[in-house]
């Protein structure tokens, strides 16, 4: 493994756009369930889950997308992302609503990741996907 990686102008770019669309998407979500948006509340409901859950789910997605956005603990907020988008995915799953559904939260995290492979070198170097 090549410890002296670096990023590449275009990898730094494509990174960054996906993490800030990726950051942009999680952040509405996470504000609109924060003010209890009933559209948010309606959501919720329809996946089975009680009114009194969405404002703590809304709480621990901002502060994991917030997490996330600081370059010093992009790795952390990364990985409580990750938790967040499971759960979100086995609750779609098990909601059976609007067929594959259960698909975007498992999509979503590989795009999160994929913005921090290109983004990161450290992480890069670590997880050699690509010679």
């Amino acid at each position: 493994m090549e410890q002296n990686q670096s990023n590449s102008k275009a990898s730094l770019w494509t990174g960054g756009i996906l993490k800030g669309l990726v950051s942009t998407f999680l952040l509405f979500d996470a504000l609109m369930k924060v003010i209890k948006h009933q559209r948010s509340i309606e959501g919720t409901e329809q996946l089975g889950l009680n009114e009194s859950s969405v404002q703590p789910l809304g709480i621990y997605l901002l502060l994991a997308t917030l997490l996330y956005i600081v370059p010093r603990t992009t790795v952390i907020g990364g990985l409580f992302l990750t938790a967040y988008l499971g759960g979100a995915a086995a609750i779609t799953y098990s909601a059976n609503i609007n067929g594959h559904s259960f698909i975007f939260p498992i999509v979503f995290a590989i795009v999160m990741w994929m913005a921090e492979y290109l983004r990161n070198v450290k992480i890069r170097t670590s997880l050699p996907i690509i010679k």
